[in-house]
């Protein structure tokens, strides 16, 4: 190519917005129905109420988690953390059973972008009315659409800001400050930024979001095998394709004595089930030709798969062109749903779960820590006896007030004095009690010896902890003998050491 001549291809190419086309079909359905799920879990889930508080609230200021009945406090860490690992196992599941299942159905940005494209499509018309507006320019019909259709955006993400919130802040108290124009800096500061987030990510840049931003679809290939439920399109069955009548939809590759690749049977050219039509091409949120074969942009939402069976309803041919399968289906090879992988993440998710559920009907809603007083070790009192101060900090994890014993052990004749109502501890609350510990001179054999404090509530034996301490105590004689042993004078041969050395 001479240097003065333009080259035809270029390294970028301008971003086309992607208009996706309405389309009917049972996968449809089921796209509606999972976003009214997980919008009304959303939704519905901050407004329930448990007794006389929020069912689920991840108070964060307060550092507890309440999750209907149950009260996690930040002891309580590993539960939420095997939470988040059953979940990914949930997705490893899915995706190695049936693709990108969750991309398609119930990611939030599938589901906030199809809400958003419901309002476009509700002010601006269909994907034609739509294109058209966008090419006859800024018009006053678009300008007025333009601005209806971004103030009911605007509505649908504050809302959803104000449910997403209420999961962290009581939602009826979040909504009396909302109203009295008194947010907190932190709330106010999320609020704004989830509205911005969904216009932007869900409004402006939809399938690029999917495309180049989202990490799954760069590592979904590692959990993706032959026998993975993927959405497919039949080449074998659909090539070579091409437009035809509804009278010679029998007329395809492989009917009628026709070969393959187009050739010609009974005077007619032979076809594939594919009429060309383009309209999965259309229908696709994120604008690829699924006939091109399996595509990391290709996130499952099955909208492909509806466009083509209507088409194939219309043309006379039988469904299935554009559907689920799998690689081994395609090359007409057995599918295997159970294998090591689906069995491995299945095992570990179940085993987890089973281990989560015992651990939790074993929880203790209980907690106290010992902590010495290192103002003084220890000292006599007036009766004589060896006296140690402890500061014991009490939590009780339940909703509702308690009364504790605390019981020592671990020396003979110890005993614990505190002030009466100490352990009376009030619904999820710390309370610092001081505590001493006496024990007899004549029962301590050791400086330091090891003790076990156990608090018990008054009402429910079955809520108890332990935890260990130190007793101090002065020093016995024969520690005293064992100092001043290595206290003493050093032997000739030390002598004579010191004095080489020097």
């Amino acid at each position: 190519m001479s240097p003065g001549s333009k080259s035809k291809h270029s390294f970028f190419s301008v971003h086309q917005k992607v208009h996706p086309r309405i389309v009917h079909g049972r996968f449809a359905r089921w796209r509606v129905a999972a976003l009214f799920l997980t919008l009304g879990v959303l939704y519905g889930l901050p407004w329930l109420a448990w007794g006389d508080r929020q069912a689920f609230l991840l108070d964060l200021p307060a550092r507890k988690f309440y999750l209907f009945g149950l009260v996690l406090w930040p002891q309580d860490l590993i539960y939420l953390t095997a939470l988040l690992v059953i979940a990914a196992l949930a997705l490893f599941l899915f995706t190695a059973l049936a693709g990108r299942v969750w991309c398609g159905y119930a990611c939030p940005q599938t589901v906030f972008t199809q809400m958003l494209v419901w309002i476009e499509r509700w002010v601006e018309g269909d994907r034609a009315s739509q294109i058209r507006l966008r090419r006859d320019g800024f018009t006053l019909p678009r300008t007025t659409k333009l601005v209806v259709r971004w103030l009911l955006w605007i509505v649908f993400a504050l809302f959803t800001a104000f449910s997403t919130i209420g999961s962290f802040t009581p939602i009826r108290e979040l909504g009396g400050r909302i109203l009295a124009a008194s947010l907190g800096p932190w709330e106010t500061f999320f609020l704004g930024f989830v509205v911005v987030a969904i216009l932007l990510f869900a409004g402006k840049m939809r399938e690029q979001v999917c495309i180049y931003m989202c990490p799954y679809a760069r590592f979904q290939s590692a959990m993706f095998d032959r026998n993975t439920l993927i959405v497919s399109y039949d080449g074998e069955r659909g090539e070579p394709r091409g437009a035809r009548s509804r009278e010679r939809a029998p007329q395809r590759a492989g009917a009628n004595g026709a070969g393959a690749n187009g050739t010609v049977a009974n005077g007619v050219a032979a076809l594939g089930d594919c009429v060309d039509c383009t309209l999965c091409v259309q229908a696709c949120p994120t604008g690829i030709d699924i006939r091109n074969g399996l595509q990391y942009q290709c996130i499952a939402c099955t909208a492909c798969i509806d466009a083509c069976d209507e088409v194939m309803d219309k043309v006379g041919s039988p469904r299935g062109l554009v559907r689920y399968t799998t690689l081994n289906a395609m090359e007409h090879r057995p599918t295997r749903i159970l294998r090591p992988r689906v069995a491995a993440y299945a095992l570990l998710m179940v085993g987890i779960i089973a281990a989560v559920t015992v651990a939790l009907s074993r929880r203790v809603p209980l907690a106290f820590d010992v902590l010495r007083d290192r103002n003084a070790p220890y000292r006599e009192a007036r009766d004589g006896r060896i006296e140690n101060v402890y500061r014991l900090k009490v939590l009780n994890m339940e909703e509702q007030p308690r009364s504790y014993l605390l019981r020592a052990s671990g020396l003979p004749g110890i005993t614990a004095d505190f002030e009466a109502g100490d352990l009376d501890v009030a619904a999820g609350q710390v309370r610092d009690v001081p505590v001493r510990l006496r024990v007899s001179p004549e029962d301590l054999h050791e400086h330091s010896n090891e003790i076990e404090l156990e608090l018990v509530a008054t009402d429910d034996a079955r809520i108890t902890v332990k935890e260990t301490a130190r007793f101090l105590g002065p020093r016995p004689l024969h520690e005293l003998d064992d100092d001043s042993d290595d206290d003493s004078e050093p032997s000739d041969g030390g002598k004579r050491e010191k004095h080489k050395g020097s």
